[in-house]
């Protein structure tokens, strides 16, 4: 058992380090593991069943159309409608267009289902804004990085449905509903300290927009908004599935781009590109690290790492914090998607076992896992956000910190207070 463990996640962490692909490294420690216990033949064939296995699923049909529907979103001119209606809500209040670029980044990452994406879009054009407003230029990217990740938690999100399909028993509908709150709070945490430092910093405030004109910014903004509306409400409603709704989503993203004027037919060709080889990466990753979770299965891992945290103490707050640091070690290295596929199965049992539902331990693992995608070293947003704006790193980590402090105080509130995750599932009648 222990040299089981020992040679799944130690290799598996050396060949990462090493600059090895994360789904060649998940298939390799894992058919290594897999080796201690059968030959060599047996061995091969089924870690190839259950990568194909972990394919075969209806429910895995949905990446691929978010994926393309992030992908017009971002090209067809909805992040300067998001931000024009963002400066309209909050654009007078103290620190206003770091509020503006939160509120935007949270809005088009929970439309476009990327936070790399809100990032690059939105950061584009609010960095050299907030700069030019006499914001620095490290604080106006940290504001755009952390603040993209929040659209991870509020649909129509990829990580909710990867997540579903790893625990086997959580409704998408019921994670839809359950990240509102969450993604909601958290973007408030990072408005009250982004407000209270640029207060403090004495940025200015944007000029106050006339009533009629911030009500056209909003509508003028509400097709864009709207698709969360049609996505999530058609799904609570029985309307249509999960997957049905993310090939409504591609049409309507289609048509919204070109009823913009922002993409042509001739763009098509690229953007389908680019979205083949987005999804052809995530559904590498699902299926290896099916693979990875059947060998944690079968070689009682899961249970292994149950016992241990709970002989350390059978306090449920010790153990959850406890769960919640190794998370956050683990994505400050490790993307979000393998994270889930990897962590879900061994944590998920021992969470359960704490009385935490498999739907309140889903939102907390996606924050807990955003938070890493703006962590050195290896945070992808992060490296985004610092090629947008031309700097770097270590220029960041200043800004940074209050930033992540609210998100950690965001993640605790969400960790413990099991209403934030269930409660509007629960009103909807999903749970």
């Amino acid at each position: 058992m222990l040299l089981s463990i020992i040679v799944l996640l130690g290799l598996f962490f050396i060949l990462v380090m090493i600059d090895v692909p994360i789904a060649v490294s998940i298939a390799l420690a894992s058919l290594a593991t897999l080796l201690l216990s059968m030959p060599f033949d047996p061995a091969v064939i089924t870690m190839a069943q259950r990568l194909a296995g972990g394919l075969d699923s209806f429910t895995l049909l949905a990446i691929p159309f978010f994926v393309i529907s992030g992908y017009l979103m971002g090209r067809g001119g909805i992040a300067k409608r998001l931000i024009e209606a963002a400066k309209a809500i909050v654009g007078t209040l103290p620190g206003g267009l770091a509020l503006v670029n939160t509120l935007s980044c949270m809005l088009f990452g929970s439309i476009s289902g990327s936070a790399v994406a809100a990032t690059s879009a939105i950061g584009t054009f609010m960095i050299p804004t907030m700069e030019k407003e006499g914001y620095d230029k490290n604080f106006s990217t940290a504001v755009t990085v952390t603040g993209s990740i929040l659209g991870l938690l509020i649909p129509p999100s990829n990580v909710l449905i990867i997540y579903a399909v790893a625990a086997g028993s959580v409704s998408i509908a019921a994670l839809f509903m359950a990240g509102y709150l969450p993604g909601i709070l958290a973007g408030l945490a990072l408005m009250i300290v982004a407000a209270g430092y640029a207060k403090k910093e004495g940025y200015p405030r944007s000029a106050r927009i006339p009533l009629k004109i911030a009500f056209q910014k909003i509508l003028q903004a509400g097709p864009s908004i709207l698709m969360i509306l049609i996505v999530v409400g058609g799904i609570i409603a029985g309307i249509f599935t999960a997957t049905e709704a993310s090939a409504i989503a591609v049409v309507y993203a289609l048509v919204l781009s070109l009823m913009y004027r922002e993409i042509k037919i001739g763009d098509l060709p690229e953007i389908l590109l680019k979205s083949v080889e987005t999804t052809a990466m995530v559904l590498l990753l699902i299926g290896v690290s099916t693979g990875m979770a059947w060998v944690l299965s079968y070689e009682n891992i899961p249970q292994a790492i149950s016992n241990g945290l709970l002989m350390i103490s059978e306090n449920p707050i010790i153990i959850l914090l406890l769960i919640n640091v190794i998370l956050l070690f683990v994505g400050a290295f490790l993307d979000i998607t393998p994270a889930i596929l990897i962590f879900t199965p061994i944590f998920l049992p021992v969470v359960m076992e704490l009385g935490m539902s498999p739907l309140h331990f889903g939102i907390m693992l996606v924050l807990n896992l955003s938070i890493g995608l703006c962590t050195p070293p290896v945070g992808s947003v992060l490296f985004v956000g610092c090629a947008v704006a031309g700097t770097t790193i270590q220029k960041l980590v200043r800004p940074l910190i209050m930033l992540y402090a609210a998100l950690i105080v965001a993640l605790l509130l969400v960790t413990f207070i099991p209403f934030l995750s269930e409660g509007l599932p629960r009103a909807a009648g999903l749970i």
